[in-house]
């Protein structure tokens, strides 16, 4: 008898005569084709065999275990052995080759091998780069560390030029100068670690001093135009502003109303001379002056005039006299004061009075002070004082006499 089997044989009843072996099915080996051939397992739920399925380039072998699961090469996975483990990509058709991320990221896109997830502030397809505002430094090795750029005076990114250990701001933004872009430029200075424009009114010359300014203050250098100030914004002294009010103009020496400090000084002169203008005025001619000091339009002149007003002269005068009078009505009102108060002490109404049965004995304070005046003690019109000092009350119905 042949007895093959009834599933994997294509005739249960027919076999090799000679061998006995049995005409297998597809996937089905063994004399009777009782087992599964190889590239084919044991489906358990069917009880038939199935093929394996393995993936030519990713699998070791065609065989592949009860579950259907193939033996697969390295750097390759899944069942049938058709894709490339994590950290590895399909290099070509038939071998899966390790990411390339130096050492920055463990995976990659399994077809392109393009690395995702890049540590360390780096980036790239294989995580070559350095983020922006990040920097590749020698030490340690392909390490990105931080540019050491400000945002807000720089672009943020930098670089390591050849043959410098140190990085460099890429670019520096206006009014901003230095290798990190931490430096005031020409025409600038620092307000609150901010590079903030030289306000110097357009009165200095860059070319003479780039500078333009101090970097630390701001105060202007080098101020033109007959200009002086912090900011180059006043006239120097002996110059005034033009009726347009832009340029600084030399200050003419003109004799007027106003009182003003006049003064002269030659090279052997050891003391300027003043003189008022309110008495040239009236007693000299402007020739007559222009003969006795003459005014020269040279830059070694030193004549100059002070700003004091007709007005502000009499207004002090005017202070002057209403503070003297104060003082003298004070001093008057001081002694008159005074005089009522020694009045009135001498006047002070002091009196004793003894009663002895028929006689009153009298005597005041007056008595004891020569020349005092004791007429005014007394208010009635019937009380007299007799020569000897005797004073004597009168009254409708009765008289005393002290």
């Amino acid at each position: 008898l042949c007895n093959c089997s009834a599933v994997g044989s294509a005739s249960a009843a027919k076999c090799n005569g000679t061998t006995g072996q049995c005409p297998c099915l597809e996937g089905y080996a063994g004399p009777r084709c009782e087992s599964c051939a190889e590239g084919f397992y044991l489906e358990r739920r069917s009880q038939r065999c199935r093929p394996c399925g393995c993936s030519p380039a990713g699998s070791s072998s065609a065989r592949c275990d009860d579950s259907g699961k193939c033996q697969c090469k390295v750097g390759v996975t899944d069942l049938k052995c058709d894709r490339c483990s994590d950290g590895y990509y399909r290099f070509n058709e038939t071998t899966c080759e390790p990411c390339q991320c130096n050492n920055h990221s463990k995976t990659c896109d399994s077809l392109t091998g393009t690395c995702l997830l890049c540590q360390e502030n780096t980036e790239g397809n294989h995580c070559e780069l350095c983020k922006e505002g990040f920097y590749r430094s020698t030490y340690p090795a392909h390490a990105c560390h931080r540019c050491p750029c400000s945002t807000v005076a720089s672009t943020g990114t930098c670089r390591i030029q050849p043959g410098e250990t140190a990085p460099r701001c890429d670019k520096c933004k206006t009014g901003y100068t230095g290798p990190n872009c931490n430096q005031c430029d020409n025409g600038y200075y620092n307000s609150d670690s901010i590079c903030v424009r030289c306000k110097c009114n357009g009165n200095v010359d860059p070319a003479r001093s780039p500078s333009v300014c101090k970097p630390d203050s701001g105060e202007c250098i080098g101020c033109l135009y007959h200009t002086a100030g912090f900011h180059c914004e006043e006239c120097e002294d002996g110059y005034v502003r033009d009726p347009e009010g832009t340029n600084c103009t030399k200050k003419e020496a003109t004799l007027g109303p106003e009182t003003r400090e006049f003064t002269t000084s030659a090279p052997n002169a050891s003391k300027a001379t003043s003189f008022s203008t309110a008495v040239i005025n009236s007693t000299l001619s402007p020739t007559t002056i222009q003969t006795i000091f003459p005014i020269s339009s040279s830059d070694n002149s030193t004549s100059a005039f002070a700003d004091v007003s007709w007005t502000q002269f009499n207004i002090i005068i005017l202070t002057v006299i209403i503070i003297v009078v104060v003082l003298l009505m004070g001093f008057v009102g001081a002694v008159y004061m005074y005089r009522e108060y020694q009045n009135r002490k001498l006047n002070a109404p002091f009196w004793t009075i003894e009663l002895k049965e028929d006689n009153i004995s009298f005597s005041s304070y007056h008595d004891s002070i020569p020349n005092a005046d004791v007429s005014g003690l007394l208010e009635d019109d019937g009380n007299e004082v007799t020569p000897n000092g005797q004073l004597t009350l009168t009254t409708p119905m009765h008289n005393y006499k002290a």
